[in-house]
């Protein structure tokens, strides 16, 4: 199979570029290395408690020992699940900066700005 485009990660970026790739006409394949979530721990707020360090639904990921604050390291928990991060993150939503949509658009990207 051939595709116009490959997108990685379907969370809260590559879906919607996706979406919009197939809006244009092109070809898509959409991957995600996570598994369906079948209990919908996603819908339910508290259910971050079981979600963020479970290696079911979370990548797990620690950073780098920080020298500058005597070597600690803290977990940097990213969705292992289709939706990505978005489905792990308690249903906690901060919308961007009208202008930064609006630069996107003004770049050239019909449909991308605020409005």
């Amino acid at each position: 199979m051939q595709f116009d485009y490959i997108v990685v990660g379907s969370g809260s970026a590559g879906s919607p570029v996706a979406a919009r790739l197939l809006e244009r006409g092109a070809s898509v394949l959409l991957i995600e290395a996570g598994k369906k979530e079948k209990i919908h721990l996603s819908r339910i707020p508290a259910a971050i408690v079981h979600t963020i360090g479970n290696p079911r639904y979370d990548w797990c990921y620690k950073t780098e020992a920080d020298p500058t604050r005597g070597g600690l390291t803290e977990a940097w928990p990213r969705g292992k699940v289709p939706g990505g991060s978005s489905t792990i993150n308690g249903m906690i939503f901060i919308r961007g900066a009208a202008r930064d949509y609006d630069a996107w658009e003004a770049m050239g990207n019909p449909g991308w700005g605020l409005e």
